[in-house]
């Protein structure tokens, strides 16, 4: 079938997972979900349970999924699980076993997420296993690619590899590879590590212990490269055999957090697939409002306006996990239909366009009996469900057709994402908080007065004209150069303190800021602490405002740039610079962390200032900080997308930016109905709801 024929707006769940749910309640379960206006279900196909011996397949189970799903027009998403390898393959290939930093040999062993042998697989940078791999590949494409039931492919699940693998052979072999494409010959490699007495290419190995010198930052680097490698070739792999179905993928929006030590790069991933999406639940995350925003925006950002879906969403509860204990019911533990309702839309708020519960019935057995799904252990109806039954039906009614159709609109300010910053905190401190408490307090700061902060991958700045770049204390080169020509073309950048610190390989640059960065911001270094354990309760004054610093702290003298902020001693902590066309205030401390560590009203005030400085008009205005709103705009038409994440009714009013121009009627397409005068819109927000408006002029 062509892709032209799949659902628009794909909406369903997981399903089977070998041996879940129990084959008697199949054709029952399917005429359910299709009845419940599920369009899409995704199953595990496991190599470690379908190849039960070398050349021999066991299609049976897989077989009658499809053809269910053709029977009930449900389309599947075949999620390819070459990470499950079979048994007999664990003794064939032992040299592709992983091997963990400490030596450690990985043998099989259960999936707690399905409750199935082969886990976690055997390593594909070994050639021989990867083409025993890859047959199984092209038998299973080859297999269903004329099958009425297909819909997707879905690959590499979750996009990641654990934070100590691979060190076998084969992995070691094509790390070898990467260095000679990189660096040529050992001299120049010897020169660039500081280790001078190579002799030959097979005395360089991975790693196993961090630490910020170029060695680590280049096996950092490598794991990257390495794993969306192997989510190509998987897709190319598929496509060789399949050219006529889409492949999709999905991440945890787990980039700010996992890209240094889990090659979690949602970017990366997003490349390689026509569409995109996200494994993400407040149970195990926790339901602050920001975080769920911020991890959509993530996924959207990654996208880079392909189609992307909240792949695995939680509609039950999550039970005797270790991330949950101690957390109180109402923070997404136990889920509620109110949940399932503010979840879903929250994600289609913020962009997502395809939805599929992490799964449809929870599983019988393993660690995970009983979690996650919307209907009842034995498959029957639930109040979730029938929430979810709702949504579904809401999604795919044509009278949403335009709604579909536009986009967010893109965020007043951009916060900048630099991948080598991450590497190199996970290598000088061997985890990345101080980087993902910088990124994430940062976003936190412009949430909380409700502008919208995306994302931005430091290739992509061109599309914006104002940026906030966190924690950057570590650059190459090639970032300081982007960063100080996007400024002499035009845009406006605040930057934290210490930029470029560290610059290429790691390496203290003697004039700071770094890397030429000083002409940038007009300012030198007159003092600088690294004493993050000292710095925990910083604050200074920025243009008459107070606001917070943590982690690292720089002082300045001027030298073409105007002293705005000050620390408590009178030492220089902020200067603004007229740089070509563009504008730069350097701030010497780190105020995302900051904020991270002590969010509030008070302390938040110095990210509203953000937009004045780039003459940023923000879209929309909350009388409430606790209700958050976001437009939409395109073919479709102008949407306002209203979220109140509390369980009460709050009266709010919300005033548009003036670029936006006047509206006249506001049409109520899910929540509370609303009063819109000119550029003011007001209503009362229902609890743990979204309201989404269509605006009329």
């Amino acid at each position: 079938m062509s892709a032209r024929q799949l659902p628009a707006f794909p909406y369903g769940a997981v399903y089977f997972r070998k041996s879940n749910p129990p084959k008697g309640d199949w054709a029952r379960d399917y005429a359910t979900a299709s009845e419940d206006g599920m369009t899409a279900f995704r199953h595990w196909f496991l190599w470690s349970a379908v190849e039960v011996e070398p050349g021999r397949y066991d299609w049976d189970d897989y077989d009658r999924q499809m053809d269910l799903a053709a029977e009930n027009g449900i389309k599947t998403v075949i999620a390819e699980f070459v990470g499950a390898a079979p048994e007999w393959a664990y003794h064939h290939y032992r040299h592709a076993r992983y091997e963990k930093r400490d030596g450690t040999r990985l043998d099989s062993g259960m999936s707690g997420s399905c409750v199935t042998g082969g886990f976690p697989g055997l390593c594909v940078d070994n050639d021989d296993f990867r083409a025993k791999a890859e047959e199984f590949l092209g038998a299973l494409a080859s297999r269903y690619r004329n099958h009425p039931g297909l819909g997707w492919y879905d690959i590499m699940n979750e996009c990641n590899l654990g934070s100590d693998l691979c060190y076998c052979d084969g992995t070691a072999a094509r790390f070898r590879e990467w260095l000679r494409a990189k660096y040529g010959d050992l001299r120049t490699l010897g020169e660039a590590w500081f280790r001078h007495s190579f002799t030959e290419w097979n005395q360089i190995l991975p790693p196993r212990d961090l630490g910020p010198y170029p060695h680590v930052m280049d096996w950092l680097e490598f794991r990257v490269d390495n794993v969306y490698w192997m989510l190509k070739w998987r897709a190319e792999v598929i496509r060789a055999h399949d050219p006529d179905h889409p492949i999709t993928a999905h991440g945890t929006a787990a980039s700010l957090t996992g890209m240094a030590k889990s090659a979690s790069d949602d970017w990366r991933a997003a490349a390689e697939v026509e569409s995109y999406g996200y494994t993400w639940g407040s149970a195990r995350h926790g339901d602050e409002p920001w975080k769920q925003f911020h991890a959509v925006d993530v996924v959207r950002a990654a996208s880079r306006g392909k189609p992307f879906w909240h792949a695995e969403a939680y509609a039950g509860p999550l039970w005797l996990q270790g991330n949950v204990l101690g957390k109180p019911r109402d923070e997404g533990r136990m889920a509620v239909p109110d949940d399932v309702r503010y979840w879903d839309l929250l994600s289609f708020m913020c962009g997502a366009t395809g939805l599929m519960y992490l799964r449809w019935r929870p599983l019988l057995d393993g660690p995970l009996f009983g979690a996650f799904g919307g209907y009842g252990m034995d498959g029957s109806r639930t109040d979730r469900s029938a929430m979810a039954s709702r949504v579904a039906r809401w999604v795919a009614d044509e009278a949403q057709a335009d709604l579909w159709r536009s986009r967010p609109v893109r965020g007043e300010v951009g916060i900048v994402y630099v991948p080598e910053t991450q590497i190199f905190n996970y290598a000088q401190r061997k985890d990345v908080s101080y980087y993902s408490e910088s990124m994430r307090g940062a976003y936190q700061g412009f949430f909380h007065h409700n502008i919208q902060a995306d994302w931005v991958h430091i290739s992509d700045i061109d599309a914006y004209e104002l940026l906030y770049l966190p924690l950057p204390y570590m650059l190459n080169k090639s970032t300081a150069v982007l960063l100080r020509n996007w400024v002499e073309r035009g845009g406006t950048l605040v930057c934290e303190g210490c930029p470029a610190y560290f610059g290429d390989r790691g390496h203290v640059g003697t004039v700071q800021p770094n890397l030429g960065l000083d002409e940038l911001f007009g300012a030198r270094q007159s003092y600088v602490e690294f004493t993050p354990d000292l710095l925990g309760d910083l604050e200074f004054n920025l243009d008459g405002t107070p606001a917070p610093g943590a982690i690292f702290l720089q002082a300045y003298e001027t030298t073409s740039g105007r002293a705005v902020g000050w620390y408590e001693d009178g030492r220089v902590a902020a200067v603004d610079h007229e740089f070509g066309e563009g504008h730069t205030r350097l701030i010497g401390t780190m105020v995302g962390a900051g904020y991270f560590s002590r969010p509030g009203d008070r302390l938040a005030a110095s990210f509203a200032q953000v937009l004045s400085l780039g003459a940023a008009e923000q879209h929309v205005r909350s009388s409430d900080s606790r209700i958050k709103a976001r437009l939409h705009d395109g073919d479709g038409g102008t949407f306002l997308w209203i979220a109140n994440p509390v369980r009460a009714d709050i009266p709010v009013c919300l005033r548009l930016g003036e670029g936006w121009g006047e509206f006249r009627e506001a049409r109520t397409l899910w929540g509370a109905e609303a009063r819109v005068a000119g550029s003011e819109v007001e209503l009362v927000a229902g609890s743990r709801d979204v309201c989404v408006l269509a605006l009329g002029r």
